[in-house]
């Protein structure tokens, strides 16, 4: 059965590295909060899926979505596992705020075990537009 996700960029973040040091420094009591400006319709179906993220036209990490909390400002918190795991790099275009991601479960990947995630963010850009990853 295909499991709901959501994809977000990770605004002016340059790598993986940089990208777990930024999650890192957001965890509070076992949590990372992501805000957003909107409730997604199909949050119920997100509980349990994984926020996949985007930095340099590339997914290349995820962590579990643990739940949705309103803010006193009325703008929404994506509730995350403070674990984020590296996945095998997906060309995927930049967006604003977040998009829902339908994938099988049984395709979800764990480890890069390809290497492409250590090209330079240019080059694997060039050999996606070349549809050669």
């Amino acid at each position: 059965m295909p499991t709901l996700h959501l994809t977000k960029v990770a605004f002016a973040c340059p790598d993986l590295p940089r990208l777990q040091t930024r999650i890192a420094g957001r965890v509070e009591a076992g949590e990372v909060r992501v805000v957003t400006r909107m409730r997604p319709k199909r949050a119920a179906e997100l509980i349990g899926g994984s926020l996949y993220w985007i930095v340099k036209h590339r997914m290349i990490a995820c962590q579990q979505i643990l739940r949705f909390d309103d803010r006193s400002d009325g703008r929404i918190d994506i509730v995350c596992s403070p674990d984020l795991m590296p996945i095998i790099p997906i060309a995927r275009r930049a967006h604003q705020g977040w998009r829902y991601y339908e994938i099988d479960a049984h395709a979800a990947q764990d480890v890069d075990v390809t290497g492409l995630g250590e090209l330079p963010p240019a080059l694997f850009g060039k050999l996606a537009e070349l549809a050669l990853v």
